[in-house]
């Protein structure tokens, strides 16, 4: 059995696709592209797919993970772009390794968002990330299942910055980019979650829903700062391709190929 991990994005109006749009979606483009899927065992077989870290609902993502098992070895990128060709636009696998190594799940700790708020001064969004910055905790609220919940949104991040808008995303208004690590922990810190902690410390409010993107997932390097590609041990572990031809390497007799 060979695994297959993959890297997709959720982009334009797919943000606004649910994780069971995508499992549909996704499970479609295996059919099409007549991918020897391994199934499971009992009376409702499925497709062997395994989901990790979801971004929510209505938000776009440049790093979502999932790994595949195959009954029969495949080219991960023939296989990638098989499947991207038979996804919707919007909904793009843009990177497959063979997996050869443990634990992509674990690899998973962290994420970099990006929060556009479009009518908010960038001045007011960096007073605004001060002050959260600055706060020992910042409780902020949530509907579960079980009624409202209240937990600290502040202690899961790690990064919190307002930039300026790239020149050809400005706009004709004022907006503020806001670029977010945030470690994964139990509860979940989302986005949201922070939106709402801005409002509680500095009273920030945007005027329009933020359009939230991750831009990244994986490993948080503690010494950088950082969050590295999960994907790049499976790259690492991969074995030395030689395209030489043992026998071309010999060494000529003296002369040969001489006029």
């Amino acid at each position: 059995m060979q695994r297959i991990r993959l890297r997709y994005t959720k982009r334009g109006r797919l943000r606004f696709t649910s994780h069971r749009d995508f499992q549909r979606a996704f499970e479609r483009a295996l059919r099409r592209s007549e991918v020897p899927m391994a199934y499971s065992a009992g009376f409702t077989p499925h497709p062997k797919v395994s989901y990790a870290n979801a971004a929510p609902t209505g938000t776009g993502s440049e790093a979502e993970f999932l790994e595949i098992a195959l009954t029969e070895a495949r080219d991960p990128d023939v296989l990638r772009e098989l499947l991207d060709a038979s996804m919707p636009d919007g909904l793009d696998v843009v990177d497959a390794v063979e997996a050869r190594t443990s634990g992509l799940a674990d690899r998973l700790t962290a994420s970099v968002w990006e929060m556009r708020l479009d009518g908010v001064p960038v001045e007011d969004a960096e007073k605004a990330v001060t002050a959260f910055m600055d706060a020992e905790t910042v409780e902020v609220q949530r509907r579960a299942k079980n009624g409202m919940r209240t937990f600290d949104a502040r202690a899961a991040v790690v990064g919190l910055q307002a930039l300026d808008p790239q020149p050809d995303r400005s706009g004709d208004g004022p907006c503020a980019i806001l670029r977010l690590v945030v470690r994964h922990v139990t509860p979940a810190v989302r986005p949201d979650d922070v939106l709402s902690g801005l409002r509680a410390v500095a009273d920030l409010t945007p005027p329009v829903p933020a359009a939230v993107t991750r831009l990244a997932q994986g490993l948080f390097d503690e010494e950088s700062g950082t969050v590295t590609d999960p994907l790049a041990p499976d790259r690492e572990a991969a074995p030395a391709v030689t395209t030489a031809d043992p026998a071309a390497a010999a060494t000529a007799p003296e002369g040969a190929g001489s006029a």
